[in-house]
């Protein structure tokens, strides 16, 4: 099986509001000094952003595509959940809708669940911070948004092998004012000749006039697999329905929400 992971993504026609036009960057110079007070700045309200998460209910409903010749869907992959994160940082899904899966040229893997619940709404673990480089590219200004945009590369690329590492590689945009990332672009890594991610774009909106927390997230994009395989991605991803509030009671049944899958070694491709 092949893997596809799921990171930071394109417009499209549910992506509005605050990211609804392209943009040019502007070339404003900063210090070094001002570019790591707004590092750290972001580092701090990532950890009260993912803080906050674990006190809200939300719903995501994640879908894959392949696509053919001429555009035409070649297979699908649907999974809609009613999500909480515990005050340890575990995901618990409650599968709310799950479709046979009709892909035939890759397989969904734990690895992808991973990313997609992680590395690709949040991009960047805020205590991992100190392990990327960041390269200041300049200002943007994207409808009624200034940002500060930054590329994001881990200083020392995790080692393929240990499945758990996962880091970010892409572009992050990070509200002047607020110092905290709206937008996010890349996909996660390491990758292997198996194994290779399309690029995902991230849009977080405004929750409760406090937190900035993933929205919609998509993707159009050809991964080309080591055995010179290219496969044409859709992906369509939307977090909603936040809802502020949940007990701890769990009642056990067999709708009981479950972990979401950990990661798992290397799959093996499926044969076109």
């Amino acid at each position: 099986m092949k893997n596809l992971i799921f990171f930071l993504f394109l417009i499209c026609g549910f992506a509005v509001g605050a990211f609804g036009q392209e943009s040019t960057l502007q070339k404003v110079a900063l210090s070094q000094t001002e570019i790591d007070k707004i590092l750290a700045k972001v580092a701090i309200n990532e950890t009260h952003f993912r803080q906050a998460l674990t006190n809200y209910n939300f719903s995501r409903s994640a879908t894959i595509q392949t696509v053919g010749i001429g555009g035409n869907i070649t297979g699908t992959y649907r999974r809609d959940s009613d999500m909480t994160i515990t005050p340890e940082g575990a995901r618990l899904e409650k599968i709310t809708f799950f479709p046979v899966d009709t892909l035939t040229e890759v397989s969904i893997t734990p690895q992808d669940l991973e990313d997609l619940g992680g590395v690709n709404p949040f991009a960047i673990e805020p205590d991992s911070i100190p392990k990327y480089n960041f390269t200041y590219m300049g200002k943007d200004h994207i409808d009624e948004l200034n940002l500060w945009v930054f590329d994001v590369a881990p200083k020392v690329m995790p080692d393929p092998k240990k499945i758990n590492d996962r880091m970010f590689q892409g572009r992050i945009w990070v509200d002047v004012d607020d110092l905290t990332i709206v937008k996010s672009k890349g996909k996660g890594v390491p990758e292997t000749k198996n194994n290779k991610y399309p690029i995902i774009e991230t849009y977080r909106e405004n929750i409760d006039g406090k937190y900035w927390f993933p929205a919609f997230a998509s993707s159009d994009d050809e991964v080309v697999f080591g055995s010179g395989q290219v496969v044409k991605f859709r992906v369509r991803i939307k977090f909603n329905a936040y809802k502020l509030g949940h007990t701890d009671v769990r009642v056990i049944g067999e709708d009981e929400a479950v972990p979401e899958a950990s990661p798992s070694p290397t799959p093996t491709p499926k044969k076109p």
